[in-house]
């Protein structure tokens, strides 16, 4: 065997390790370009929790420059790992879920796939709550009454009955599709493409008109009162932003994978993410900044803001785009990828709808409207908490492929039971232990801020060290992971030798 890709399943390959969907894309069918890696990144950074990002930093004290600049080193940091990780994905041709087998193992691999699915199943959570709400607002200008249903849920669920009514419709739309299959989203994704950017900029002028120009806007500034309070909020605002995209960091194969060439897929990440992700957070910078000098508090949420609007007609144009918008980036950035994990799991068993559906019902659990019930909750709870996941997972997977597999990898193996990957029944330990190394340093802190100990449970320090989870996760993943493997390195570059 060989270290190129095979087109046609071979008899050797294990039912539990392959499918359709995860095999290899042969060369014939790698046909993204540069500009399409672009277009992937300005479509998926124009969404809703983009400009709720930067509108995030706004409420959290920073002024607009601090706001941007924090949201450009963020995006630039994690750009670094997009492309390490994007690498296998271009050269091989293999997803996500199979790449983790090279240093997770055959059956280890599950791992960081499920903490990836279910991290995308609270963003398609989110997402979903944000088309709900939207909805809502819509319904409510014409018929108030909505809003003045009974409270039938618990008083610790926080959640209204109208707009709970509107989120599980909105809910059965988005499951509607993924039966009808990622096909029928294209048209949506269209729409998404030409209307949001329009929208934005429209947004963008309304704020810039009823908040009396750039100037009054933009001179606003920060609520800090010391600059260790700023820092102490810097810091964590970074990780939240390195966190924002730490998933696509980690499953970037999944894409990736269609690339024509490294340089089609380094050359359009590089052009697409940083740029398209300053450019619309700036708009969520003004837009917010002017919201206090407009109604004399900050308003973050873009979807309560539209409702604000007296027009009725316009309010209803407005959340119907920007819940059509909000379900085309549902499909194409929260089920796709997801749906791939679970099917991981059970590859003779689960397909694309089947795991669709497994990603919507998880997507309610996580009780999405408390998530981004204020800024704290997105950037503290959601952004850093997962980042304290995936940062270890990523840590790992560029230590092995780029430092104890010279990124050379036999991609048949990766599809055979007892082959090179399997390691221990599967499991590759040194990945185990390194992956739980780097999760419990920021454990205490991610406890301290949900509410599960109190303050002075733990030393300051340990409970600081959460302010940088996507950091301390990979670094210490990373370090463990060499020392842990080095042992054995010897014996993969005879593998590897045997394998050229």
């Amino acid at each position: 065997m060989n270290n190129t890709q095979t087109e046609e399943k071979s008899g050797d390959f294990s039912d539990s390790l392959y499918s359709e969907d995860l095999a290899p894309v042969p060369e014939s069918r790698r046909t993204w370009n540069t500009w399409n890696y672009a277009a992937l990144w300005i479509s998926m950074s124009l969404c809703i929790p983009t400009y709720m990002l930067a509108s995030s930093l706004i409420e959290g004290g920073m002024n607009w420059w601090q706001s941007i600049l924090t949201i450009f080193l963020g995006n630039t940091i994690v750009l670094i790992p997009m492309i390490l990780n994007g690498h296998a994905g271009a050269k091989y041709g293999i997803p996500f879920p199979v790449f983790a087998r090279s240093s997770f193992g055959t059956k280890g691999a599950n791992i960081p796939a499920v903490l990836r699915a279910i991290v995308a199943c609270g963003w398609f959570g989110i997402q979903t709550w944000i088309g709900g709400f939207a909805l809502y607002l819509m319904i409510a200008s014409w018929m108030p009454s909505l809003a003045l249903l009974p409270r039938v849920f618990p008083e610790s669920f926080r959640l209204e009955t109208g707009p709970a009514i509107c989120f599980f419709l909105f809910w059965l739309v988005n499951m509607y599709v993924v039966y009808l299959g990622v096909d029928s989203i294209k048209k949506l994704l269209v729409f998404k493409a030409y209307f949001l950017p329009l929208s934005a900029l429209a947004l963008l002028y309304w704020a810039v008109s009823a908040g009396n120009g750039f100037g009054p806007i933009l001179s606003q500034p920060d609520k800090f009162q010391t600059s260790s309070e700023f820092w102490d909020f810097f810091f964590p605002a970074l990780t939240g932003m390195v966190g924002f995209w730490a998933t696509l960091s980690l499953n970037i194969p999944d894409f990736t994978r269609y690339a024509k060439s490294q340089k089609a897929q380094v050359m359009g990440q590089i052009i697409g993410l940083p740029p398209s992700m300053t450019m619309f957070s700036f708009i969520g910078v003004v837009v917010t900044s002017a919201t206090v000098i407009i109604y004399g508090n900050t308003i973050w949420d873009p979807v309560v803001l539209a409702g604000k609007f007296e027009n009725k007609i316009v309010v209803s144009i407005a959340m119907i785009c920007i819940a059509l918008s909000t379900l085309a980036t549902n499909i194409a950035a929260n089920i796709v990828s997801p749906a791939n994990d679970f099917a991981h799991l059970a590859p003779s068993k689960i397909n694309f709808k089947k795991g669709g559906y497994i990603t919507g019902v998880i997507g309610i659990l996580i009780f999405p409207w408390k998530l981004i019930a204020d800024p704290n909750g997105y950037i503290f709870t959601w952004l850093i908490a997962y980042s304290s996941l995936l940062g270890p997972v990523g840590g790992i997977m560029i230590a092995d492929y780029y430092f104890i597999r010279s990124k050379i990898l036999n991609v048949n193996e990766l599809y055979i039971s007892g082959g090179n990957y399997s390691y221990q029944k599967g499991y590759n330990k040194a990945a185990v232990i390194s992956l739980i190394a780097g999760i419990i340093p920021n454990a205490p802190g991610f406890l301290t801020t949900v509410g599960l100990v109190n303050k002075d449970t733990f030393p300051l320090w340990i409970d600081n060290l959460y302010h940088y989870a996507w950091f301390v996760g990979f670094g210490i993943s990373f370090a463990v992971y060499l020392i842990l493997m080095k042992s054995v390195k010897q014996t993969i570059e005879i593998n590897l030798q045997e394998t050229t």
